[in-house]
Parts: structure tokens; C-alpha cells; sequence
């Protein structure tokens, strides 16, 4: 969790030192690089006719009258052909900018509109910015705000979609001279990016210190979330390596034990111990008096669910108290075979039970057992178990040979 620890550290000292990140974003080619350039009133971010110009996040500060502390981050694009690694990192950066940029150059496409609807899901504060709208006439500009006006409805602020041209086309010209001759030329037009500008400036006069503090709550949680995420997967981790564990010890106690019914008892207080360390794990310590009140709830599901089971269960019992030699070897395993199926049902129950806080939930202890007991494939399990125990039996009669 460095990782996530570090990117926080980050963000306070952005806080701290009043910075403004301005994130531009959105599908390959609508022209997020030549927007940047146009604001910067240089070129600083890699642009061209090729698509995916952009391989990763960049960032330059904003040199414009009172923009100390504002910095403008590119991205790479969205929906780029085996870009999908690209297409995260624009969706990590958008994820921390204080203030979004969502380009396109013209109606939303859907992956388009998913995007912008992902982004305001997390509350990011965006601005539309339709851009290369030199390459519409006047009409179908207007149509085209309107669209988008629309289409973002509940999505955006009023106010918040601009027009630009950051990288207007070429067009021709043709001047005639005194003489009437005519001579064409190419005329590169002004860039359109002064209704940005404004708008900007406004957004931030107004709200660029909440904004920043927003963000980086925002992103506090969202870190918050990630290491609990991964706290819970780790306990889970263990929790499950502690059942395995306790599985072969209470097949084998039950498999040695050659007195029926007082390794039943036996496993009994195996399960115990167990229940008592998973609770540990979860920093829900249990005395032995609440674990024993818990496998008498969990055993009394399993029997409702699963008689037939305890049945053989019962049946490996007596078959090994009037057997002896290889015959008791043999019933030995399949007993502790049943004995490491029952304690890994046992486990998986009271991780549950302590993953919610000591709670069963709405659908209480029956429907927990039984969703485990659906989820596992009881012959392969106890194959498994039998085998496991068969080696260890064998190895401990060798060593008494």
C-alpha cells in the first residue's frame, strides 16, 4: 500500500502548496495536445496528424498572468487500438486532476458519453470542450451545442460546454493584384480558444481552492477505500491458509485417535481453536465459550443441510472401534477425510460470520452455510483431504515400523 500512501502524500502537498491540476481528456485525435499548446500559447505537448501521438501523462505550468501554481496535464487517448494501458493512465490522471477537461470534436460517440457519465459518478468537475469546431458552419456549430447541451444534461453544470479551434485547418485564399492577377495562398487561421480562456479564469477565481480541496477529499477516500479493499483481502489470505491448516490437523487427530466418538470431541476442540484464531485475524477476539456457541450454530445448520454426511461420518466411527489393523487404517482416512470437509465448512462460516462484524447478516446463519456448502465440490474436497491423510498416516506408521 506505499503506492496508494504516497499518491496521498502527494496530494497534500499540492494542497498545501495551493496547486491547481487541469487534466485534459477524451477520445484519440480530438485534439487534447493542440488545446493544451493553444492555452500555453506554445508548443509544449507533442501533437501531429497521427493518432496516439500522446504515450503518456505530461504536465506544464500555466505561464499566463496570475496562473502561478496551475498546471495543465495531457493525456493519451481513450479507445486507442491497443492502447488499453494508455487509456488507464488517462483514467488514473482525470481520476486526480482538480479540474477536467472532457474534449471531443463534435456529437458524443457512446464510449464517449460512458466516459463522461464514469467521471461524473466520481463527482470529478468537468468542462466540455467541443473542439475543432471551425470545421462546421455556423448553424451546424449551434445545432451541435445544442446537442450537447442534451446529451449532458444532469451531467454538467450549466455553462460548462465551449467552443473551440485550437489547430484551425488551413484554408485557402485567393488575392488579386492591381493587374487581376489572381494568386492563392494558404492562410492559416487565429486559434479560438479566448471563450476557454475566460471561462477558466472564471471557474478558478470563483473556485479554486474548493476545488482542490474537493479533489483531494475525494481522492482521499477513494484511497481509503482501496487499502480497506485490500485489508480484507489479505485477512481473507490468511484466513483461508489458517483453515487449511487446521483441516489437516483435525484429520489426522480424528484419523489417530483410535477410540470412537472421543475424536469427535477431540475435533471439536480443533474447531474451537480455530474459530478463536480467525477471530484474531480479524481483530474480533472470541473467548472459547462464544467459538463453542458459534460451531454449535454452524454444526447445527450443517446437520439440517447435510445428515447424510455426519451419517458417514458416525458410521467411520464405529467401523473403526470393531476393526483393526489395515481396516482401521483405511476407515481412519475417510473419517478424517469427513472431519476436514466439516472444519473447512466450519471456517469458511465463521469468516463470513466475522467479515460482517460478528453478524450473519439479513439471511442469517442458514443461508451462509448453505451458500458454502453450494460453492464447494464436496468430492473433489474430500479426495483431496483423503489423500492428504493417507500420506500422513502412512509416513507416521513407517516411523513406528
Amino acid at each position: 500500500m506505499a503506492d496508494e500512501l504516497g499518491q496521498v502524500q502527494t496530494m497534500l502537498d499540492k494542497l498545501e502548496y495551493g496547486h491547481i491540476h487541469i487534466a485534459a481528456f477524451g477520445r484519440v485525435g480530438v485534439g487534447k495536445s493542440a488545446l493544451l499548446n493553444a492555452l500555453l500559447g506554445e508548443r509544449r505537448f507533442s501533437s501531429g496528424p497521427l493518432h496516439g501521438e500522446t504515450k503518456r501523462a505530461d504536465i506544464a505550468a500555466w505561464q499566463a498572468q496570475d496562473a502561478g501554481g496551475i498546471y495543465l496535464i495531457d493525456t493519451p487517448g481513450i479507445n486507442e487500438v491497443e492502447g488499453e494501458a494508455r487509456e488507464r493512465l488517462a483514467h488514473e490522471v482525470a481520476g486526480r486532476a482538480d479540474l477536467v477537461l472532457f474534449v471531443v470534436e463534435g456529437d458524443l460517440s457512446s464510449s464517449e458519453l460512458a466516459a463522461l457519465r464514469l467521471l461524473a459518478a466520481e463527482h470529478r468537475p468537468m468542462l466540455l470542450v467541443f473542439n475543432k469546431a471551425d470545421r462546421y458552419t455556423r448553424s451546424d456549430r449551434a445545432l451541435l451545442l445544442t446537442t450537447l447541451t442534451e446529451r449532458t444534461a444532469g451531467l454538467l453544470p450549466a455553462g460548462r460546454i465551449v467552443a473551440t479551434s485550437a489547430d484551425p485547418a488551413e484554408q485557402l485564399v485567393v488575392q488579386v493584384d492591381e493587374a487581376g492577377q489572381e494568386t492563392e495562398l494558404l492562410r492559416q487561421p487565429p486559434q479560438q480558444v479566448a471563450d476557454l480562456k475566460e471561462t477558466l479564469w472564471n471557474i478558478l477565481e470563483a473556485e479554486g481552492k474548493t476545488l482542490s480541496a474537493l479533489n483531494a477529499s475525494l481522492f482521499a477516500g477513494q484511497v481509503s477505500d482501496r487499502i480497506a479493499r485490500r485489508v480484507i483481502e489479505l485477512k481473507k489470505e490468511l484466513a483461508d491458509k489458517v483453515v487449511r491448516n487446521w483441516c489437516l490437523a483435525k484429520g489426522v487427530v480424528v484419523g489417530l485417535n483410535p477410540i470412537p466418538v472421543a475424536d469427535l470431541i477431540g475435533a471439536a476442540a480443533v474447531d474451537a481453536s480455530l474459530v478463536i484464531h480467525l477471530s484474531r485475524i480479524y481483530g474480533l477476539p472470541m473467548s472459547r465459550h462464544e467459538a463453542g456457541q458459534l460451531i454449535r450454530t454452524i454444526g447445527y445448520q450443517m446437520a439440517l443441510l447435510m445428515g447424510t454426511v455426519w451419517a458417514i461420518h458416525f458410521l467411520s466411527a464405529a467401523l473403526k472401534a470393531g476393526s483393526g489393523g489395515l481396516s482401521t487404517f483405511l476407515t481412519a482416512a475417510t473419517q478424517g477425510a469427513v472431519a476436514w470437509y466439516t472444519t473447512y465448512v466450519v471456517g469458511q462460516a465463521a469468516r463470513r460470520y466475522l467479515e460482517q462484524g460478528k453478524s450473519w447478516g439479513e439471511q442469517g446463519p442458514k443461508r451462509v452455510v448453505s451458500e458454502i456448502l453450494a460453492s464447494v465440490d464436496r468430492e473433489s474436497l474430500l479426495a483431496e483431504a483423503r489423500e492428504e491423510i493417507l500420506a500422513r498416516l502412512r509416513r507416521d506408521k513407517a516411523q513406528k515400523e
